[in-house]
């Protein structure tokens, strides 16, 4: 336990807290028990140490961070861990990475039942299922999504300018006042397609030049090291995965033709659309269905896309089209917090209430005429009005 400690130690004070991500004051801190997913990359370790620094400052000597992933329990117990955690007087144990120790979520509600006096906060894979997990967590934790930067976080980083976050519905209700004192402070677009190219994951703040070489490592690892640990992928068929994501990188957007698609890449039907799902989970893709039908294994995608902007570039070998660049932020910003469906006549259906037809400036309204509750969104203009809302926009809602 002395070398965690000493790592520990090692890792707060070299965390900074100069910059922080809007989720921290989302969580509820006082929870005994916490859960944040997120896709690997998009700053779940950062955010622990954050909040260690800034909430249990005066508390570190009964603070503990630690990532199961370590060296350390090759030869120890989680459960061990805690107990002795506790016995020395430790009340606050942040856990990193629980999908990589084989019995977390059983030893965790152990630890939960036995040990009521320790707060236990942990970060996993996207894919870890809590309501699935063999040891029911369910009712124990209080569980957080977590993703990348939005572009409001990532004007914060680059720029330094702290603009709040806006509800959803402020922004379909009061766009154009938001707007102009937006655009008081900042001209968004000398920032916006810095950000859809090379902005959503926080790590692009070390070495840019180094951005997609990293990016590329944390598909890789998604895809051959989380797939076959979480879902029982054969690391053969890792490189058919690899192979859909390419296809689906380059569509626009990419509407799935199961026979033919099955034949290409040479999987059944159902294996394929099981990879769909995974795909998803993992957030590589954002998929979207029809409204009012249950999200099975097995059933279609209506639309797929690549799960943020910065993926395009990578995986699309900047062959990026622009139509498609466009409804994957608006996808991936408004989608974090709010249900998206297929719908027939217009690009999204929000909440099961609110149409969407998104484009660039010269876009008509005649999609949506005498249709209530639709809006045109816009890409290249600053400020809308009426039903027209500029694309960027968008970027604030987290």
């Amino acid at each position: 336990m002395i070398k965690l400690n000493e790592n520990f130690e090692n890792l707060i004070s070299r965390t900074q807290i100069s910059t922080i991500r809007s989720i921290m004051n989302d969580i509820n801190w006082n929870a005994r028990l916490i859960g944040i997913k997120g896709a690997r990359g998009v700053g779940k370790t950062t955010l622990l140490l954050q909040a260690i620094k800034l909430y249990l400052k005066d508390e570190l000597d009964k603070t503990l961070y630690v990532s199961l992933d370590h060296i350390w329990f090759n030869s120890n117990s989680l459960i061990d861990l805690i107990k002795e955690f506790s016995q020395k007087g430790g009340r606050q144990l942040f856990l990193d990475e629980v999908h990589k120790y084989p019995n977390w979520a059983q030893e965790i509600k152990n630890a939960y039942d036995q040990y009521p006096d320790v707060k236990i906060v942990f970060t996993a894979s996207s894919l870890i299922e809590i309501l699935n997990a063999r040891a029911d967590l369910s009712r124990r934790a209080v569980i957080y999504s977590m993703q990348g930067l939005s572009f409001r976080e990532y004007l914060q980083i680059e720029v330094g300018l702290e603009f709040q976050s806006i509800k959803f519905e402020d922004i379909l209700q009061n766009h154009t006042k938001i707007t102009r004192e937006i655009l008081k402070e900042i001209k968004p677009f000398q920032y916006f397609e810095d950000y859809l190219r090379n902005g959503y994951y926080p790590f692009f703040q070390e070495e840019k030049d180094l951005y997609f070489i990293r990016l590329n490592e944390v598909i890789n690892m998604m895809l051959e090291i989380e797939l076959p640990l979480l879902r029982g992928v054969e690391i053969g068929y890792i490189s058919k995965v690899k192979q859909l994501l390419s296809v689906i990188a380059q569509a626009t957007p990419f509407t799935p033709n199961v026979s033919k698609l099955s034949q290409k890449i040479e999987i059944n039907r159902n294996t394929l659309l099981t990879y769909f799902h995974y795909l998803d989970e993992i957030n590589l893709t954002k998929n979207l269905f029809k409204q009012n039908t249950g999200i099975s294994l097995l059933q279609k995608p209506m639309k797929i896309y690549l799960e943020n902007t910065n993926l395009m570039y990578l995986l699309g070998r900047n062959e990026v089209n622009k139509g498609n660049l466009r409804e994957t932020f608006f996808a991936n910003q408004t989608g974090y917090r709010h249900r998206l469906n297929y719908i027939s006549h217009t690009d999204f259906l929000v909440d099961e209430k609110y149409s969407f037809e998104i484009g660039g400036k010269n876009k008509t309204k005649k999609q949506l005429e005498n249709k209530p509750d639709s809006f045109v969104v816009k890409d290249d203009i600053e400020i809308g009005n009426e039903n027209t809302i500029p694309l960027w926009l968008f970027g604030f809602l987290y």
